[in-house]
């Protein structure tokens, strides 16, 4: 039997700077920190999509009721707890069709690099396609498989973006494979998780502070 999927954390990514900040990153630095230190599951510290702080013993918290006002951290009324940890053995690149597939096919979903396009912000549905001549990437999603067209018969990857279920097809799209991806194909990264290990944050201290 398959373990269940894990959603991990990226308030965590973006407050301990893991690959960059709410002001753009690089896959390399998540995977890396996924290496060196583990992250925390989605469960750990909702996502407000602003750069926050680093801090090894309010990474995973708890707090009391009720939500914290707008423009307010209320920190002094959370605390932190243990939690689970996970990490990668090792992370690689990925360029091309049929190393997608094969990765996907074997390991299970990767990220991968596109450009993000006013058109493809607009998408609502079906397979994109738009031809640029050198796709300039400037966002980052996750390929979680592919197909082929039964009336046209063109192929297109499977993603998954970030900006909510009320984009796409329920935060899903269909990118078309070949030129017309954005540079879906070009610049994609993959980890091979390795352990999950539960965390006392009184006693683990290898966070940036």
């Amino acid at each position: 039997m398959n373990p269940t999927p894990i959603a991990l954390n990226a308030q965590v990514i973006v407050n301990c700077r893991a690959g960059g900040s709410c002001e753009g990153g690089n896959p390399g630095g998540v995977y890396e920190y996924a290496s060196k230190e583990g992250i925390p599951d989605s469960s750990c510290e909702q996502y407000v999509a602003t750069d926050g702080t680093c801090n090894s013993k309010t990474r995973c918290k708890d707090c009391t009721w009720p939500p914290c006002p707008v423009g307010q951290t209320c920190q002094d009324k959370c605390w932190a707890v243990k939690h689970m940890n996970y990490k990668v053995s090792h992370y690689y690149s990925v360029r091309g069709a049929d190393k997608m597939k094969a990765e996907l096919y074997k390991n299970g979903p990767i990220s991968c690099g596109i450009e993000a396009t006013d058109k493809f912000e607009a998408y609502t549905g079906g397979i994109y396609s738009e031809k640029k001549l050198f796709p300039m990437i400037n966002h980052e999603i996750a390929v979680v498989g592919w197909g082929t067209d039964a009336k046209s018969g063109q192929g297109y990857w499977i993603g998954r973006n970030s900006w909510g279920t009320y984009w796409g097809e329920n935060g899903f799209f269909k990118m078309a494979m070949g030129k017309g991806g954005l540079g879906i194909e070009s610049d994609c990264s993959a980890g091979l998780p390795s352990e999950r290990s539960p965390v006392d944050p009184n006693e683990f201290t290898n966070f940036i502070q």
